[in-house]
């Protein structure tokens, strides 16, 4: 009965389904295991390394079709100076004096901004590159919203405020990534965000 299921009435694009259970996979173990003993090299090759192996050795495609280009990078260009803009008073008024972001943040402060650097562009792959570009070949613009799903999960343990507004965060920054065909728009712009995060955060502001 399975198998007649899965043959004869189930159509599985095999791509969808290896990104989605490999992205799974990726995350949960990366909540339970360590591979080193900074997390943030960890996620390098969860999210950078593995993903691009199975673009090229499985899928036989080129990353640069998963937004590994600079894309439109005027646009992309102006897209990270706006979002600069609009968020650091953001960021500066809801984190400032905010003890749970604190303590969640202060032990961050050493190594910025490398740290956020390394933690983040894995982080920004797995999301704005391969699910947001490997899912719109088959829901189109949905992809947006399907790739902010897991991103927003993946913060829960974080502080409330910050991932209450993931899912629209996670949108904003696929909707960067889509409108330059690139992901390393929202990149720039998650760095900036999450470093500024930390500073603010830890009260090294004043």
């Amino acid at each position: 009965m399975i198998a007649y299921l899965l043959g004869k009435r189930m159509h599985f694009d095999w791509k969808i389904v290896a990104m989605t259970v490999v992205s799974t996979l990726l995350l949960i173990f990366d909540r339970y295991h360590n591979l080193t003993s900074y997390k943030y090299l960890d996620r390098v090759f969860l999210y950078l390394v593995i993903p691009i192996l199975l673009i090229v050795i499985l899928f036989r495609e080129h990353p640069r079709e998963y937004g590994m280009a600079l894309g439109d990078w005027k646009r992309g260009l102006t897209y990270t100076v706006i979002g600069i803009l609009v968020m650091t008073p953001i960021i500066y008024f809801l984190g400032r004096g905010n003890t749970a972001m604190k303590e969640y943040y202060e032990r961050f402060l050493e190594g910025l901004p490398w740290t956020t650097f390394l933690d983040l562009i894995g982080w920004e792959f797995i999301f704005r590159g391969w699910l947001l570009f490997g899912y719109s070949r088959k829901f189109g613009v949905e992809a947006l919203w399907l790739q902010a799903v897991p991103f927003a999960v993946a913060h829960i343990s974080k502080p409330e405020i910050e991932t209450l507004s993931t899912i629209f965060g996670g949108f904003a920054f696929g909707w960067v990534a889509w409108q330059t065909r690139s992901f390393v728009w929202p990149f720039l712009i998650h760095w900036y965000i999450a470093s500024f995060v930390i500073i603010v955060a830890a009260g090294s502001l004043g």
